[in-house]
């Protein structure tokens, strides 16, 4: 916790509290107060303890070790693509995933009271990508940060006024930024998509009377058309599968796994049949969870 920077740290702290008071209501979220990650928390469950965590793996860890009870990750942005690490640390952290929220991501170009002209902007990589455009238009060089309000707090503690940072408008009245520009992503729908992590996956009786979606991860047997006969089962089934990715296990580059996401949950029987071919061509399936479909897909 002691990486954000220094005006973010009495805020930092200050949840940290409050979230010990009552763990189970904490929600564990990357990145410094006033980050999208930050909003997130707050439009899933406004009644929620947020709690900073400086990286994915803090936020993980906060869930696993009682601190929080559940964490908010992002997993995929709609300019930027997935969340780099993600796909790594999901199958590693033990958690389940028991809901999913789409948030709108609006920036805004912010600095010090009266600063400028700007020759660079701190922010998190995906918030730099989602502003590329504008960037290079104003000739200002992209620095990366781990997260955006962590940016802003970054160059509140700088002092530079020729730097500044994208981040939430919320940021700037967190940490006396002036907001010189907003709405500078390139994209006007610009949404990351958040799951929601828990220890234990959701009681299927809860997701009684809503279309749901399953998520998990596969790895295929190295033999020809490997990946088509473990993915047929879904068609000939009738299961609409929304997300497929593949990525790399090691250095080898042999062993590649695939991440998936499918409309329906286990106990319907389209989806029994399509995941028990799924996992006879397989070297192994490992399951995240399912959990309320939060927006339609097609």
């Amino acid at each position: 916790m002691d990486s954000f920077a220094p005006p973010a740290l009495a805020m930092v702290e200050k949840m940290r509290l409050a979230a010990a008071e009552d763990p189970a209501h904490a929600i564990a979220f990357q990145g410094a107060p006033g980050a999208n990650s930050h909003r997130a928390v707050l439009e899933w469950d406004p009644a929620a303890l947020p709690l900073p965590c400086f990286s994915f793996s803090d936020a993980i860890e906060a869930v696993k070790s009682g601190k929080a009870g559940c964490a908010m990750i992002p997993i995929e942005n709609s300019q930027a693509g997935r969340v780099a690490d993600i796909h790594f640390l999901l199958p590693e952290s033990g958690l389940c995933i028991v809901g999913e929220h789409f948030l709108a991501i609006h920036h805004a170009l912010m600095a010090l009271p009266g600063a400028g002209p700007f020759t660079a902007a701190y922010s998190h990589p995906h918030a730099l990508t989602q502003s590329r455009q504008y960037l290079r238009d104003r000739n200002m060089v992209p620095l990366s940060h781990a997260d955006t309000a962590g940016a802003a707090a970054h160059v509140a503690d700088l002092g530079d006024t020729g730097i500044a940072a994208i981040a939430p408008a919320l940021a700037a009245d967190l940490y006396g930024l002036s907001i010189v520009d907003e709405n500078v992503e390139d994209s006007a729908d610009n949404t990351t998509r958040f799951v929601v992590l828990a220890p234990e996956p959701l009681a299927p009786d809860l997701l009684d009377g809503c279309e749901a979606m399953t998520t998990f991860v596969f790895e295929v047997k190295n033999i020809p058309a490997a990946l088509y006969k473990a993915i047929g089962g879904f068609a000939t089934n009738g299961v609409n599968m929304t997300k497929l990715e593949s990525y790399q296990r090691g250095a080898s580059f042999s062993a590649t796994m695939f991440y998936a996401d499918i409309i329906g949950a286990p106990g319907d029987p389209a989806v029994d049949r399509a995941l028990e071919e799924l996992a006879f061509h397989c070297k192994g399936v490992t399951m995240f969870g399912s959990y309320p479909l939060a927006r339609q897909r097609g």
